[in-house]
């Protein structure tokens, strides 16, 4: 678990237990590592940060909010790619994936956050247009249950053989849509849309065997008899991926 609550593993409970869902499923054991999301970052990087995630079959970034640890977090997105390492992004770990790739693959060098940098000239993750006149911020993100509309041909539609999932939300920020045909035609395709089309729910990406996000939580609808399909798609890609290693199992989920 790459992140800053690392001495606090309960605090992504519900991926871990996910995890351990889509491993029984398919007949394996599952080995979490964890590391500091900071010590992903910069000059400073880790060495035994870097070797874990080299060992690892498969790199989760869940959820998360706050900027410390999130240049780490973007890093690691951009080393998966690279590596053609199974990645799945999760809410924050699904927009910090498209803030990688805007500035890996597009070039755009200040690409960001309005959560995180609100000044660059890229927000290619912004605020909910809803969101932007709201000052109490108790209670009000979007939140709860939404259909969700998947596009037929994708990977997404193929893990979950339905044009329509229902998924669970918990954000303010969202892909700012303006950005979506640049980051397309680099070969990043949004196969999963909610409200009309407003919302990007599911990213994916081309000539991986499984890079993968999430805007939703598909971790809180995972049961024990009932691991949740994105899970189970992540475990066969992270299965695959230590065929080819010939080692144990390992995973690394990265969040802050």
């Amino acid at each position: 678990m790459v992140g800053k609550y690392v001495t606090l593993m309960d605090s992504y409970v519900s991926v871990n237990l996910a995890l351990r869902h889509a491993a029984a499923a398919n007949g394996v054991g599952v080995d979490i590592k964890w590391v500091e999301s900071e010590d992903l970052e910069g000059i400073s990087r880790s060495e035994q940060a870097r070797r874990i995630l080299e060992s690892s079959h498969g790199i989760v970034l869940p959820q998360g909010y706050g900027k410390r640890g999130t240049e780490g977090k973007i890093w690691t997105a951009d080393y998966a790619r690279r590596q053609m390492k199974p990645l799945l992004g999760l809410c924050f770990g699904f927009q910090l994936s498209i803030v990688s790739f805007a500035r890996n693959v597009l070039g755009l060098k200040e690409a960001n956050s309005t959560e995180l940098e609100s000044q660059t000239p890229d927000l290619v993750i912004d605020l909910l247009p809803e969101q932007k006149g709201v000052s109490n911020k108790g209670g009000t993100m979007r939140l709860g249950g939404h259909d969700i509309s998947v596009q037929k041909p994708s990977k997404a539609f193929e893990i979950y053989q339905s044009k329509t999932v229902r998924g669970r939300h918990r954000h303010r920020f969202e892909l700012n849509q303006k950005y979506m045909q640049q980051l397309e035609d680099a070969g990043m395709r949004f196969s999963a849309f909610s409200d009309g089309g407003r919302r990007a729910e599911i990213l994916e990406l081309k000539d991986h065997p499984f890079f993968m996000g999430t805007q939703y939580h598909p971790e809180y609808c995972s049961r024990p008899e009932y691991p949740e399909p994105m899970f189970m798609a992540f475990m066969k890609a992270a299965i695959e991926e230590r065929r080819a290693k010939g080692k144990k199992l390992q995973v690394a989920a990265a969040s802050v």
